[in-house]
């Protein structure tokens, strides 16, 4: 008899010490997520403890340096961590992307002081960071910001709103990008704000189809007092700070969406195997294998693509261009491999188990409509940038530190040089 159902993926990794890494995720998954991941979704818990336990566990600093707490993992292996945690609840995988978005600017850019002060606490201290660039009005068009910061002596105070923060009010640290110069992306500079700074308040979190356990809030910074020693990189350099993070933090993005997809895979094999039809299993049938091997098909393929880029990353090459793509078609498997966008593909497999309010599937039904606007509106980003890469044989704009313009001087519908990713 044959024996069907899911079956954990088959990881090539490169090392002994990487492979002992996935198996202490798996075990710390399936003991501590994902028993209670879909009723905590459905009541909107945000799981504070989780992330206390890994930053405990070392897997909020794996692809940063041992020097400052660090895990010193390649990029190919954290990916393959931020994938398995998003199986099993996408709050926990997206929160640790969006936590290493967020240490980004001080590990990179910030002085030798400033990494020894913060990093330790930031990477393995059980801090939770966010990531603050967008605004109510700039959103793609992030290098218009607004969001003011004046010097007075060694301390600028910050005024105005963020809009669309994951970890908006529960944050220990933020990485904010404020105006302290000219209009333009020049005139930004990146600050380290604490989350207990005065004046600095979170709105109510929004109201979400999916991800609920997820907080996304506006910020409203009134009059928020921030050191000059908190200040990341120089003056007016915080625009590019924001650009180089951002390539990364797609990749994050496209393994938490091949997390999602590969749940939902294993729900429809673990259905298919236990779910009889004139006594035999529904997964005998041809007719549903289509269905499963094109999903599979379509999961592996993004897969490999979010590791090509990260090889490419670890490699120190250029890989602005297959983080977009990751992105894009990571994104897209999501929402095709999940029953709310299934009705053609894959809806059969999953129809009789659509009821149930507390049902793993069902919260993976809820979570793929949220992945394609994170670090940037699908289509107006993706498809314009790619298409200037791919047709031109540049590298994307975003991945131009200086934030200037690439490609050709005219070109049909050009993407002004200031488009950049929301969070």
């Amino acid at each position: 008899m044959n024996e069907y159902g899911p079956r954990p993926v088959d990881r090539r990794l490169p090392t002994e010490e990487a492979r002992d890494l996935l198996t202490l995720v798996r075990d710390l998954v399936e003991r501590e997520i994902r028993p209670t991941a879909a009723e905590q979704e459905e009541a909107g818990r945000f799981p504070r403890e989780i992330f206390t336990l890994l930053s405990e566990a070392g897997l909020l600093s794996l692809p940063y340096g041992e020097e400052f707490g660090g895990g010193e993992q390649p990029y190919e292996v954290y990916l393959q961590v931020l994938e398995e945690l998003a199986a099993a609840r996408l709050t926990v995988g997206l929160g640790v992307s969006v936590h290493t978005l967020a240490c980004h600017a001080t590990a990179e850019f910030g002085t030798k002081e400033q990494r020894a002060t913060h990093l330790p606490a930031m990477l393995g201290g059980g801090l939770l960071g966010a990531y603050c660039l967008s605004e109510p009005s700039s959103g793609s068009d992030a290098a218009s910001l607004t969001t003011r910061a004046v010097r007075d002596g060694d301390v600028w105070t910050l005024d105005g709103t963020k809009a669309w923060i994951t970890h908006g009010g529960v944050a220990d640290f933020y990485t904010v990008l404020a105006r302290t110069g000219d209009k333009g992306p020049r005139g930004i500079t990146a600050f380290l704000v604490p989350g207990d700074a005065d004046g600095l308040t979170a709105a109510a979190p929004e109201r979400k189809m999916g991800m609920k356990g997820s907080p996304t809030a506006q910020l409203h910074f009134d009059g928020v007092r921030v050191p000059d020693a908190r200040r990341i990189g120089e003056e007016g350099q915080g625009f590019a700070i924001a650009l180089s993070a951002l390539d990364s933090g797609r990749l994050g993005i496209a393994a938490c969406a091949i997390g999602v997809a590969q749940a939902a895979l294993d729900e429809a094999l673990a259905y298919t195997a236990s779910r009889q039809q004139f006594g035999r299993p529904i997964a005998d049938f041809q007719g549903l294998r289509f269905m499963i091997a094109d999903m599979a098909t379509q999961i592996e393929a993004g897969r490999s693509l979010y590791l090509t880029a990260a090889r490419l990353r670890d490699a120190g090459q250029p890989f602005s261009k297959e983080a977009a793509m990751a992105k894009l078609f990571c994104t897209d498997t999501a929402m095709r491999v999940t029953p709310r966008r299934s009705r053609r593909r894959a809806q059969p497999l999953h129809a009789r188990r659509r009821t149930d309010r507390h049902d793993q599937l069902r919260l993976l039904a809820q979570h793929p409509a949220g992945h394609g606007d994170r670090d940037g509106g699908r289509r107006l980003q993706q498809q314009a940038l790619l298409g200037e890469a791919v047709l031109f044989g540049q590298e994307l704009l975003l991945g131009h530190r200086d934030g200037r313009a690439a490609g050709p001087p005219q070109r049909v519908q050009p993407l002004p040089a200031r488009a950049v990713l929301a969070e």
